[in-house]
């Protein structure tokens, strides 16, 4: 049986880009003249390779939340740039896939709320700071509390936890928290799937087991299929050592939401 139907990603329209994002700094980065000193915030240095990855993974996002709201779930590659703020990015994040896609749709007046469960080991801040008193955007961001970003942003839903935190804490907090996501009442979900928790990830700081983030996508992908959410998968981080420790988790997300989904 397949379990995927894959499709390749289209760039971003620039104009969609600019909803999430101010357009001097979307210029900039397209045209190659932002500021050295803004790339070293990103961490890559500037190529056409680079402008044209980053429409991709928007794309795919835009691609994927459109795709869910016809078919209940989808998701990309890539993506999952939560740390791009609306007029700068940081940490390897040029422009925020998630929000422009949440802008483009609330435009396109498919949805009117959004949600955002952000799992990756790092918070959301640039997805916090873009939504910050919006009423129809919750943000849920459970990270480490010592971990990047050093400073970090108010958002709707923050849960931290110290270092070293194994399965059991991890899955009873994501467990409370859950409901509140589903009493917002969204319209559609995006589900930031960083893999960088497991304890073989050389910038988590947690020690998650590959069975504990099993669980953990179980948890948000079943939960969102019974509540009859459709849901956005976005890649997210992760830097293990051995890095088929992160191959193997990503993949084990997917695959989970394809049995989920199709009843296996």
């Amino acid at each position: 049986m397949q379990l995927f139907d894959l499709h390749s990603a289209p760039f971003a329209p620039v104009h969609e880009i600019q909803l999430a994002h101010d357009p001097e700094y979307v210029s900039c980065f397209l045209d190659g003249t932002i500021a050295p000193a803004s790339m070293r915030r990103i961490g890559f240095p500037w190529s056409q390779g680079l402008v044209d990855r980053t429409l991709a993974s928007v794309g795919s996002t835009l691609n994927s939340a459109r795709l869910a709201l016809e078919c209940g779930i989808a998701g990309g590659l890539s993506g999952g740039t939560h740390h791009a703020f609306r007029g700068e990015g940081a940490g390897f994040c040029v422009f925020n896939d998630i929000a422009v896609a949440i802008y483009a749709l609330r435009r396109e007046g498919v949805i009117s709320r959004a949600a955002v469960i952000d799992l990756d080991v790092h918070q959301g801040d640039g997805t916090a700071a873009i939504f910050f008193g919006d009423p129809g955007v919750l943000t849920f961001s459970m990270h480490g509390a010592k971990n990047f970003p050093f400073h970090k942003q108010s958002g709707g839903i923050d849960i931290e936890l110290e270092d070293g935190a194994e399965d059991r804490e991890y899955l009873a907090r994501l467990c409370e928290t859950l409901p509140r996501i589903w009493a917002f009442r969204p319209d559609l979900v995006f589900f930031q799937a960083g893999v960088d928790a497991l304890a073989t990830d050389k910038l988590g700081r947690l020690a998650l087991s590959q069975d504990g983030l099993r669980k953990r996508d179980q948890l948000v992908i079943s939960q969102a299929r019974d509540h009859g959410v459709p849901l956005v998968i976005t890649l997210g981080g992760g830097y293990s050592e051995p890095i088929e420790a992160t191959v193997d988790a990503h993949t084990t997300t997917f695959v989970t939401a394809a049995q989920i989904f199709s009843g296996d």
